[in-house]
């Protein structure tokens, strides 16, 4: 036999696998059947591709000067067809290994400039970024070595190859985003149209904004600063200061503050470039704007009350006069425990109440009786009183045992029963060594 090999030499008879014998229907088995022929051709197809394309490279490695190479188009189409596939994915693994263009860091320090400080503080905020940073990197590199393959490999037209080649199409600019059409020109109409009815801009609020400031700033309704220095105070002395000093401090601001205001409004320049039909949004804003710097220096009253009981600093805790008294065989504290929690939250309700009776604006100048909407709210009230309530009571835990104490210690004598041991005794007649 000759040395040469050939695509008879080469080839070997292939061995099909031996049939599985089952009971199935007639139906399975033609399913079966059609479903193995369609394996092993496959099977035939890709061998004899392999082969032939192994009989091409040695008949190039083994041609001398003479003879030239077997032309490709001599192969047969599927052959061929499969040559250029293989030859494709050899050149593409090729462009592949180089290295490729490293994303540089500058890059990516910029594009965290541009990332709120906010949002990188925590440590679970630096991890995200760390990830985000590297989803970056990895896309930037499968974007450059798509770009490089495209530039550098041209695809053949194959449709077998596009079943082989499985990637991800590339991302889609944002549809439905119309960037050419201009804003400015709606920015600006939007801006006049903001600055003629939001009354807030009008130069007369800037003025209520200087006014109030000027009144309320250093001001308190109540003034606390020395109800520690004062000393031991009563209830009734407590409530009747609190009442004296929110009515004093209501003449007060309506004679500085509320009578600037009205003063103000009373001059022409007050509405000036307010139209007709604007005066009632307009003095509306002025009303709210009033009642909020009311409500401002109520709150922040209530707040510096509450303040004094401060468990965690007790220097400015108010000191309150309370009596242990005996009568009618009862010992008990006056006032009581109770009437000290209604006297200290009295003065909650009593600053809640001041400056509720000044007019509007409006109201004034028309001679209506509308006043401000100077309530403090509900939950800024809720919460004085609980936190008052809650500390009343922690800091009434010393009293209470020096009063159960006396009650221990003492109480035997005042509730009968001295008195019941006497009777026992005098009742009994002892004899005189009995006594001794």
């Amino acid at each position: 036999t000759s040395s040469k090999r050939t695509l008879r030499t080469l080839f070997r008879p292939p061995t099909l696998p031996s049939p599985v014998i089952s009971k199935m229907s007639p139906s399975q088995e033609k399913l079966l059947a059609y479903h193995q022929g369609k394996e092993h051709q496959e099977m035939i197809n890709q061998l004899l591709v392999d082969r032939a394309l192994e009989v091409y490279y040695i008949n190039m490695d083994e041609r001398d000067e003479r003879d030239a190479a077997p032309p490709i188009t001599e192969l047969p189409s599927t052959v061929r067809k499969y040559f250029f596939i293989k030859y494709y994915f050899f050149l593409k693994n090729c462009v592949q290994s180089n290295p490729m263009v490293p994303i540089q860091k500058q890059w990516l320090k910029s594009m965290l400039t541009m990332v709120p400080p906010s949002l990188m503080e925590g440590r679970d905020r630096e991890l995200l970024t760390q990830n985000l940073l590297k989803e970056v990197v990895r896309d930037y590199e499968k974007s450059m070595e798509r770009c490089v393959l495209r530039r550098a490999l041209i695809k053949p037209d194959i449709k077998e190859l596009d079943k082989l080649e499985e990637e991800a199409p590339l991302p889609l600019l944002p549809l439905g985003l119309d960037f050419s059409s201009t804003w400015h020109e709606s920015y600006i109409k939007a801006r006049k149209l903001i600055t003629s009815t939001l009354h807030i801009l009008h130069p007369t609020m800037k003025t209520l904004l200087d006014f109030g400031y000027t009144a309320f700033f250093n001001f308190l309704v109540v003034d606390f600063s020395r109800c520690r220095l004062k000393g031991p105070v009563d209830c009734r002395s407590l409530k009747t200061d609190a009442s004296l000093s929110c009515s004093k401090a209501e003449d007060k601001i309506m004679r500085t503050w509320y009578q600037k205001v009205i003063s103000h409004f009373t001059q022409s320049e007050a509405v000036d470039g307010v139209k007709l039909d604007q005066l009632e949004s307009f003095y509306n804003c002025v009303s709210v704007l009033m009642s909020n710097q009311v409500k401002e220096l109520l709150q922040r009253t209530t707040e510096v009350f509450v303040k004094l009981f401060d468990p965690e600093d007790r220097s400015r805790l108010p000191i309150f006069k309370m009596d242990l008294t005996f009568d009618e065989n009862k010992m008990e504290f006056y006032p009581s425990i109770p009437d000290l929690e209604e006297a200290v939250l009295f003065v909650v309700d009593c600053i809640g109440q001041t400056l509720q009776n000044f007019q509007t604006v409006h109201a004034w100048l028309t001679g209506g009786t509308a006043t401000l909407d100077a309530e403090l709210p509900a939950h800024i009230v809720q919460w004085a009183k609980s936190t008052l309530e809650k500390s009343i009571r922690g800091n009434l835990e010393g009293p209470k045992e020096h009063f159960r104490g006396y009650v221990e210690s003492y109480g035997w004598l005042v509730d009968g029963t001295a008195e019941e041991r006497i009777n026992r005794f005098m009742a009994e007649q002892p004899s005189f060594d009995e006594y001794t």
